[in-house]
């Protein structure tokens, strides 16, 4: 029985120191505190793998029969940062451009001279005229309405006909079907 188990105690040991040597050795190789160059977080597909030294986010997906596939999640932060970068570059351009012009513009001579007293008429079409009064009568004449005018007022009135009948239709088929 001793001879059976020493080769078994012996493989233990072996074992054992390996182990503990090469636990010795990621002990060396990681500083306290690290626990590793990725962290994950598991998903609902997958896992989502954040490098830790440079920030790049990974989706890793267990794809039918290939295996495990990682494949990088787009920077928008990155994107975002580039966009606002051109912006403030347009932004600078825009102002120098806009020095340019008033100084252009400060160069020139003045084009009016003199002040305008009166506001130009403003004239709006879609104003009606005021009610003449009939000479030698007191009636106030009203304009009537135009072809148009009336024609918008009729497509109006069938639109609300229509939806007042559509709605009482509803209406009837809803009881009908409760009853």
């Amino acid at each position: 029985m001793s001879t059976a188990t020493s080769p078994l105690k012996f493989s233990i040991a072996v074992a054992a120191l390996t182990l503990g040597g090469m636990s010795g050795v990621a002990a060396q190789s990681m500083p306290d505190g690290e626990k590793g160059r990725y962290a994950l977080s598991p998903v609902a597909d997958g896992v989502i793998r954040l490098d830790t030294r440079t920030g790049a986010v990974s989706i890793c997906t267990d794809g039918a029969g290939t295996g495990w596939a990682c494949h990088a999640v787009p920077d928008e932060r990155a994107a975002l940062d580039a966009e606002i970068g051109r912006l403030q570059a347009d932004n600078e351009r825009s102002k120098t451009e806009l020095e340019k012009l008033k100084a252009e513009l400060a160069a020139r001579e003045p084009t009016v001279t003199g002040k305008i007293e009166e506001p130009l008429p403003k004239t709006d079409s879609l104003k009606k005229g005021e009610p003449k009064v009939a000479e030698g009568e007191r009636k106030i004449e009203i304009p009537l309405p135009s072809d148009r005018d009336m024609d918008r007022m009729m497509s109006f009135l069938e639109q609300a006909w229509r939806r007042l009948v559509e709605m009482a239709n509803r209406v009837q088929k809803d009881v009908s079907g409760k009853i």
